[in-house]
């Protein structure tokens, strides 16, 4: 009998070896390697990272995630919900603070006034003053565009007709047209502008 069970113990052994070292080569290795290949031949753009080039050809970002920029002549957009550093895509993810949390009523009600006050408006789109669930959004609504661009325009001493060609330009329709809203990514409405001061 004792003999009978440790055969019996030693083929659930195989057994499992086997089926191990199957699943091993298909998730590890099958799986991956599928993946990455329909992205080279379907999505290249997307499986390379969406990178975004300045007006001198070196890279400047992805179309994927937001960057924290600064002066007048920028586009600001969405807060970063990222801890310690902004739009760091190695620490994605919400600030898991909810909606009655004072900490987050506080941030939106600062931001809100400052606004407010910088733009002479009496609502701030709320993308302009919320992270996103990612923290690292690169997009915001056409609304908010709209309401940066006599700023961008007056900083960069061009024509505000020039700046709102580029929100057009950079705006991304809603999908088949009905599904979710126009928007703006300020990564590549950024980088249009610079090409356009810099070219005229």
């Amino acid at each position: 009998m004792a003999q009978v069970e440790k055969v019996h113990i030693m083929q659930s052994l195989k057994t499992a070896a086997v089926l191990f070292i199957l699943l091993a080569i298909i998730t590890g290795v099958l799986y991956p390697l599928a993946v990455a290949m329909t992205g080279q031949i379907f999505l290249p753009w997307q499986a390379h990272g969406s990178l975004l080039y300045d007006v001198k050809g070196g890279i400047s970002g992805s179309s994927l995630i937001g960057q924290s920029f600064t002066g007048d002549k920028y586009f600001r957009p969405r807060p970063s919900g990222t801890p310690d550093n902004e739009y760091n895509a190695l620490a994605s993810s919400g600030s898991n603070l909810g909606p009655t949390n004072k900490i987050l009523i506080d941030n939106i009600m600062n931001r809100t006034e400052e606004l407010k006050k910088a733009y002479g408006a009496d609502r701030i789109p709320s993308d302009l003053v919320m992270s996103s669930a990612s923290g690292l959004d690169p997009d915001i609504s056409l609304e908010s565009a709209r309401l940066q661009s006599e700023r961008v325009a007056k900083a960069r001493g061009i024509d505000i007709e020039k700046v709102d060609h580029a929100i057009d330009k950079c705006t991304e329709k809603p999908l088949l047209g009905i599904l979710g809203t126009a928007r703006v990514n300020v990564v590549t409405l950024n980088l249009e502008l610079d090409r356009i001061t810099n070219h005229g």
